[in-house]
C-alpha cells in the first residue's frame, strides 16, 4: 500500500519536556517522516508520512509521549500525501 499522511495536534504539558525529539525518535524507528513544531497556543503540531501501519503506531504513542509529557489530547486529520524527507523538529 502507498503513503498515508496525518497530522496532530497534540495538547497538554508537551513544550519544554523533549515531546518533539522524542516524536523524532520514535517516528525514524518506524520508518515514518514528517515533523513535530511547538505551535503558540501551547500544543505541538505532528506530521507523519509512510506506510498505514507505521503511522497508526505512532500516533497512538502521541498519547503517551516521553516520560515528562502530559497528554490531554490529540486531534488527528488526514491530510493528503506530501512525502517529507525525514523526520524534523523545530
Amino acid at each position: 500500500m502507498g503513503e498515508y499522511c496525518i497530522k496532530a495536534l497534540v495538547a497538554g504539558k508537551v513544550q519544554g519536556v523533549w515531546y518533539r525529539r522524542a516524536t523524532q525518535e520514535r517516528a525514524q524507528q518506524a520508518g515514518v517522516t514528517g515533523h513535530a513544531r511547538n505551535l503558540a497556543d501551547g500544543r505541538v503540531e505532528v506530521l507523519l508520512c509512510g506506510r498505514r501501519e507505521a503511522v497508526h503506531e505512532v500516533s497512538e504513542w502521541l498519547w503517551q509521549g516521553p516520560p515528562a509529557a502530559r497528554v490531554t489530547d490529540v486531534e488527528l486529520e488526514t491530510v493528503e500525501v506530501r512525502v517529507p524527507q525525514g523526520f524534523t523538529t523545530g
